[in-house]
């Protein structure tokens, strides 16, 4: 029999580590600055967490600069680099309660899914980019039989890894895996609101034997931290997922400094489709009510638009409904909780703002639209109807659980209204016809899209967007792309 856990009870003695890791061990930023972490669900302080800045970014630079020169990571034999990134899988297994905890606390995500997705998905990811180590092989080109070329990648250096709140340990993990696998030092970035699994996990990094050096945790804020790592001039790259305009500034600082690398997931307003030969269209709306209200609809994929045909469409909203009125929200750490708390204040007040445009500018709301009395953040499933794309809400990335409804003629005007907005980031189609869903994967302007089912996917598949989502891919080998030079050696062989 399984073993119920009291998550309050365990809430109550955990340890919550606020301080940066730099160079193996845990430091308060040089200047003694600190803000607060707070539990979105309750309004309640949990802990104090470092708040770095230039001078700590110049540290810990110089510690991962020095350790990638070294070379006791980066030309460390891939057998046995392997072998410790598996042991740093195998740690953050080892204490995946814990970490589910301080993920929940930490952002308000329910429980259940910090213990049954987040958790298993960042060790996955971990593990898997370990395991590719030992398994990647450079090229040889087809030239003339007086020469060789060969190709090979080469890890790039110091790696700055500028992560959202929202999934803030597998998000993490999406980097760090094929950061660390090509020998790179890394530099991690939490965003401000959700800084606990960063921090512990920098400890069990070097439980793993993963260098001093090699993985560093920078908290702080956005405009401080961030912006310092990415004027960086010995920063090789930083990799980054967050919103939009916080992708471009990095690109500003790209060329304000060294030109480094820049990889970019942003935002996105995803288009889920539903013709009226779906397959099943009580499942597609099932699916599509879970696309958008799970997680508090606080993801960059979020299927945002619910494009309907229109001879279905009361049929699929009223299932949608159906859905959401079902799905239970409240208490983070109540197991049964299938929506939790919005991640802070901040986020609740804007995501409330745009339901309120949504009503000035003529959409009908049809269901929630209503935060919760109390301290916490919580925020009912939201479904707006007769929706145009010319609103606000069928235009913005709301990153919060509101659906924008809008009806479809056909296929054609589907795939128009898919593609009119800046982003490009995912999409769905659900057809029973062959050649419409091939039709509409070509013609949408996304970087992956779904036949028959929403937000499925696999490590060994690519994730990332097209247009204003941004650029670079997370999962699969094609990430080791973005944290390696393509180096290219000619061997003369004739006389």
């Amino acid at each position: 029999m399984s073993q119920v856990i009291d998550w309050h009870a365990r809430a109550k003695t955990v340890a919550l580590e606020g301080r940066a890791f730099i160079g193996g061990q845990y430091v308060s930023a040089l200047t003694g600055a600190t803000f607060d972490c707070v539990n979105p669900a309750t309004g309640r302080k949990l802990a104090v967490i470092s708040a770095c800045g230039q001078a700590d970014v110049d540290v810990a630079v110089v510690r991962a600069r020095a350790v990638f020169e070294q070379g006791s990571w980066s030309r460390m034999p891939p057998r046995e680099r392997k072998r410790r990134l598996v042991a740093f899988a195998d740690l953050m297994e080892r204490h995946a309660e814990e970490l589910a905890l301080l993920e929940t606390l930490d952002m308000g995500k329910p429980i259940r899914d910090s213990l049954a997705v987040d958790l298993p998905l960042s060790i996955q990811c971990i593990r898997w980019y370990a395991e590719a180590i030992d398994k990647v092989y450079g090229e040889i080109a087809p030239t003339a039989s007086s020469a060789i070329s060969l190709i090979r990648r080469e890890a790039l250096g110091v790696v700055a890894a500028v992560v959202p709140w929202n999934f803030p340990l597998l998000m993490a993990a999406w980097k760090l895996g094929p950061i660390l696998a090509a020998g790179n030092s890394v530099i991690l970035k939490p965003a401000e609101q959700s800084s606990l699994t960063a921090i512990r996990i920098a400890e069990l990094s070097a439980e793993a034997d993963i260098p001093d050096g090699v993985f560093n945790v920078l908290p702080g804020l956005g405009e401080d931290a961030g912006r310092a790592l990415g004027l960086h001039m010995d920063v090789d790259a930083v990799a980054f997922t967050g919103s939009t305009e916080v992708g471009k500034l990095f690109l500003q600082y790209s060329g304000q400094s060294n030109m480094k690398r820049v990889g970019l997931e942003c935002g996105g307003k995803s288009p889920n489709i539903i013709l009226a030969d779906a397959p099943d269209l009580d499942a597609a709306a099932t699916s599509a009510a879970w696309g958008i209200f799970y997680n508090q609809g606080e993801v960059c994929n979020a299927g945002s638009r619910l494009v309907v045909e229109a001879s279905v469409k009361e049929q699929v909203v009223e299932k949608v409904m159906a859905v959401g009125r079902a799905m239970r929200l409240g208490d983070p750490l109540d197991p049964a909780t299938e929506i939790g708390a919005m991640v802070d204040a901040n986020q609740t007040e804007r995501v409330m703002r745009y339901i309120e445009k949504g009503q000035q500018e003529g959409a009908r709301l049809r269901l929630g639209g209503q935060r919760l009395e109390g301290d916490g953040c919580f925020i009912e499933p939201t479904l707006f109807d007769d929706v145009t794309s010319k609103m606000t809400i069928a235009q913005d990335e709301i990153f919060g659980p509101v659906l924008a409804t809008i009806a479809a003629q056909d296929l054609d005007e589907a795939i128009r209204i898919g593609n009119d907005t800046r982003y490009g980031l995912a999409a769905a189609v659900w057809t029973r016809d062959i050649n419409k869903a091939f039709k509409a994967s070509s013609a949408l302007r996304a970087g992956v899209v779904w036949i028959n089912c929403f937000d499925h996917g696999d490590i060994s598949s690519p994730f990332g967007g097209f247009k204003q989502s941004g650029f670079g891919r997370d999962k699969s080998l094609h990430a080791l792309e973005k944290y390696t030079e393509l180096k290219a050696t000619w061997i003369n062989l004739g006389n």
